[in-house]
């Protein structure tokens, strides 16, 4: 399954057709359209990463103009669908904080303890301006190397680090 060639300015749609998707010797993404056009070093980004993971996904060149938007990741045949989450996995390193155990201070910057979905961790907090609410129970937290961490629902945590975060909110 094939996508429709279109002008170089406009993505080619995904979902009733298809793309071909490989990966070269260096292990880069390669597009190639219904047109023949080949690209090297495709990026997969997501449109909404927390809010619809599976949803609107672009697939971009090395100078980030859109080649094809995929709508849903389920339309895709398996082995693009795999390639597509293996270059997303790559790209997109967002832990999920579970469990906040301790704080160093109230006043920032200070180091966090925490456990997250990919284990426990060691971040400091540059300042207050770094917890970003996302919605009335998501936030994002970002550290002072630029790694982001998901709070997915503020109410799910337990007592102890609510009572934690509410010092920083």
């Amino acid at each position: 399954m094939m996508a429709e060639p279109h002008a170089a300015h406009e993505p080619a749609p995904v979902g009733q057709g298809g793309i071909a998707l490989s990966r070269d010797a260096l292990g880069r993404l390669m597009l190639r359209l219904d047109d023949g056009t080949l690209h090297a070093g495709v990026i997969a980004v997501r449109a909404f990463p927390i809010s619809a993971p599976g949803e609107g996904v672009s697939l971009v060149d090395a100078e980030g103009h859109e080649l094809v938007w995929i709508a849903h990741l389920d339309d895709l045949p398996e082995a693009a669908r795999t390639l597509v989450e293996q270059e997303l996995a790559a790209r997109e390193f967002m832990p999920v904080i579970r469990r906040i155990g301790a704080v160093s201070g109230f006043v920032t910057p200070c180091t966090w303890d925490v456990t997250t979905d990919r284990g426990d961790t060691r971040f400091v907090l540059p300042g207050e301006e770094a917890i970003r609410r996302l919605s009335r129970t998501t936030l994002l937290i970002a550290d002072n190397h630029g790694i982001h961490y998901l709070v997915r629902d503020v109410d799910a945590l337990d007592r102890h680090s609510r009572r934690l975060l509410d010092r920083f909110l």
